[in-house]
């Protein structure tokens, strides 16, 4: 034991002091702690933002199929309601039904697949179309025949009569 040069009688302690026995354990004094919760942290950030991205384009994707479906289905529909493939005439009429000397009427029709159109009697200039109109004005009752003709050569006809009082 050792005593102090003073002689006072008073042992002298040995032991080396670290510092660390008196000052309360931090969290800051370990800088690798609180820096690897942090990036911990931010990691789990980056991982929540990238799933929240990928879902909404997810999303995003399948509402483009969706539509996509949707609009096939409606052209696919308007394409039949169209005729289709099928070479034919969708309508042939006269409006109005019936009309008075001197006055005009629209004679329409509609046809799909047609290569040419006559009309007889000749009512002016005639085309195949999916929805056309020509004007007439008979002095008398006169029955109208449309004739289409599709890329092969085969025929349809189809008449409409236009009274006139």
């Amino acid at each position: 034991m050792l005593f102090d040069s003073k002689n006072t009688g008073s042992p002298i302690s040995t032991s080396k002091s670290t510092g660390t026995e008196n000052s309360p354990h931090s969290v800051f004094r370990n800088p690798l702690l609180y820096t690897s919760a942090l990036l911990l942290l931010g990691l789990v950030y980056v991982g929540v933002v990238f799933l929240a991205r990928w879902q909404e384009d997810r999303d995003i994707a399948r509402r483009v199929e969706l539509k996509k479906a949707q609009e096939r289905a409606n052209a696919q529909r308007d394409f039949e309601s169209l005729g289709g493939n099928n070479f034919e005439i969708l309508n042939f009429y006269v409006s109005p039904a019936a009309i008075r000397r001197g006055d005009v009427a629209e004679l329409c029709y509609s046809v799909s697949n047609t290569k040419t159109v006559h009309l007889d009697p000749p009512a002016g200039n005639v085309w195949p179309s999916l929805n056309r109109c020509v004007d007439v004005s008979p002095k008398k009752t006169t029955t109208y025949t449309l004739t289409a003709e599709d890329a092969g050569g085969h025929t349809k006809t189809s008449t409409v009569t236009l009274p006139v009082q």
